[in-house]
């Protein structure tokens, strides 16, 4: 009994151990951890997510200039105006820009806008969000329409840590590892 006790213990200690120096990894270097881009992808529709600044508009105004979907769809009660707003300023004809209005939160923007993309049989959706939220961000999506395909192409306003502090986004970045999880916790979303 002493062998495997011993063994036990070796392994919780070094299943610990990883943990930890995974834990201060994610820490240390978030913008690997926390940040999803798939790269040049063509879709059916962009989905701009509400929140953060300019940047995400400004981001999904590229991506349509650069012919990677041929309309965006804008989710986020509140944030959707302002976003339509810079995206018509950026060029994006106010025709193929759509609105979902109704959600409040990451998991909302999912529930909503793939309610909506479901009704409109895409298949093909590219996320646009900040660095720091995207993978939470896609892996939402992917949960809640598993038949779809989703690429992150986030923006990377602020991606810089010398920046962080100056634009007050550090706490928003950390605050991200504790989101992960209760999402993983409470509605199943797995981060990984």
């Amino acid at each position: 009994m002493t062998g495997i006790r011993k063994w036990f213990w070796r392994i919780t200690f070094i299943l610990f151990t990883l943990f930890v120096l995974l834990s201060v990894t994610a820490f240390l270097f978030p913008q690997k951890f926390l940040c999803v881009d798939s790269g040049i992808v063509n879709a059916d529709v962009i989905v701009v997510l509400g929140g953060g600044s300019h940047d995400r508009p400004e981001r999904a105004a590229e991506l349509f200039k650069e012919r990677s979907a041929p309309r965006i769809l804008v989710s986020g009660l509140g944030d959707c105006k302002i976003s339509e707003r810079s995206l018509i300023a950026a060029g994006v004809p106010a025709r193929l820009i759509q609105m979902e209005d109704q959600s409040r939160t990451t998991k909302g923007n999912a529930v909503e806008a793939v309610k909506l993309l479901r009704g409109q049989h895409v298949h093909r959706v590219i996320i646009v969000t900040s660095w720091y939220h995207s993978r939470r961000a896609l892996a939402c999506f992917e949960h809640y329409a598993p038949e779809m395909r989703f690429y992150s192409r986030p923006s990377y306003f602020a991606y810089q840590r010398v920046e962080w502090r100056h634009r007050g986004l550090s706490r928003r970045i950390y605050l991200e590892y504790p989101k992960l999880l209760g999402y993983w916790m409470c509605y199943g979303v797995s981060p990984f």
